[in-house]
């Protein structure tokens, strides 16, 4: 299809300050817009505005808080969401939430607008981090993504891993897209000396966590982790970089367990993020559902190679830039060991090469490719697939 299209986009659970969701939604809407396209961006906040930004249009609904989320909140007025996707009049619609947003993609069916939903998690991950055994977590995610998958046009993932969920359900309408990162300001010689000095002396193995702190990214495992490297005589320290409702906890741990653990918080300026993952010796993945992991990437781009939790989909990105650890303190332990055993110059380089592979350019080209060539309508009296009603 030519010409320009509204792409509006509807998102929830995106921080107030960062992430991965909130960086992958402003360069895929920079992208759009470059592309010729209008790109639309509806979040929840605490008050309505209405912004011209470098991303496009980027208009904030009021919506509560997501008890103990650390900040979340949601699109959870249903009227006043549709009454702006009336407004705005999209010809295409692109929703980052397969749970409280689903009903959006009726919305867009009934309207004769194309919809793709984005498939930013694992949901079989996700509930078991919820304490929820794994036969029953599958058969429940099972049953949200047959949903899901039917109320959308296309269903977006962004690794084969997050893909496999929907795969076992043989939904039909999938494309695997992966995102990017910033290859430019995310670069080895960003790595400065003077800040590495201002967390480590320089025989000091230099761990970060850049994460946010909530339970389904597992931080606490980044602390046991250098806990296990102390007791076999390591004299590795930790730096945490991130916000999030498990901080006080962390810290107390940090304290009780006599851990050298710096925590800085959101680190605001990408600049001086970028410094600190130059500066590390190894970087920690802890998050077990990760399914694209940007942080991680982002590493990579600097020079820094990761552990990562093998049970994510961050192995597969990382390849041998990285290390798959076991989930638990000791194998993260093993994992970092395992790199710093090798050449520094070899492992910085193949970190960088390995995410070369992942420009935003490709992403945004990949996404589009979606919405452009979008226009399948399925029948809204079709089952969802493998389950009913």
């Amino acid at each position: 299809m030519s010409g320009s299209l509204r792409i509006v986009r509807l998102a929830n659970f995106v921080t107030p300050v960062s992430g991965g969701l909130r960086t992958a939604l402003r360069h895929l809407g920079a992208g759009y817009l470059a592309a010729g396209h209008q790109p639309v961006l509806v979040i929840p906040g605490p008050e309505y505005r209405d912004e011209l930004t470098d991303q496009g249009r980027v208009v904030t609904l009021p919506g509560p808080v997501l008890p103990a989320s650390g900040g979340y909140r949601l699109l959870a007025d249903r009227r006043a969401v549709a009454r702006t996707l009336e407004e705005l009049a999209p010809d295409r619609l692109e929703v980052s939430d397969r749970t409280t947003l689903r009903w959006t993609g009726r919305w867009a069916r009934s309207h004769g607008v194309p919809a793709a939903m984005v498939s930013h998690e694992n949901a079989t991950g996700l509930l078991r981090t919820r304490g929820l055994p794994e036969p029953l977590a599958r058969t429940l995610a099972d049953r949200l993504n047959s949903r899901t998958a039917q109320a959308y046009d296309t269903v977006i993932c962004t690794t084969a891993w997050a893909a496999a969920e929907f795969r076992r359900l043989g939904v039909q309408h999938l494309v695997q897209a992966p995102l990017g990162v910033d290859l430019e300001q995310l670069h080895p010689s960003r790595r400065d000396l003077a800040v590495r000095a201002k967390y480590a002396e320089d025989r000091q193995p230099l761990l970060v966590l850049c994460s946010r702190l909530s339970p389904e990214k597992r931080p606490g495992r980044a602390l046991e982790a250098l806990a296990e490297l102390r007791r076999s005589g390591s004299d590795a320290v930790l730096v945490v970089a991130g916000a999030g409702p498990l901080r006080e906890r962390l810290e107390a741990r940090a304290r009780r367990d006599r851990l050298p653990v710096r925590f800085l918080g959101h680190v605001a300026e990408r600049a001086d993020l970028s410094g600190l993952l130059a500066a590390a010796d190894v970087v920690l993945a802890p998050g077990p559902i990760e399914t694209f992991g940007l942080a991680a990437l982002e590493a990579l781009a600097c020079g820094t190679p990761v552990a990562a939790s093998r049970s994510s989909a961050l192995p597969s990105i990382i390849g041998s830039a990285g290390v798959a650890a076991d989930d638990s303190g000791h194998g993260f332990a093993e994992a970092v060991g395992e790199l710093l055993e090798r050449p520094e110059r070899q492992r910085r380089e193949a970190a960088r090469e390995r995410a070369e592979r992942y420009s935003w350019e490709a992403a945004v080209a990949a996404f589009l490719a979606v919405h452009e060539g979008a226009g399948r309508s399925a029948s809204p009296a079709e089952e969802p697939l493998g389950s009913s009603r």
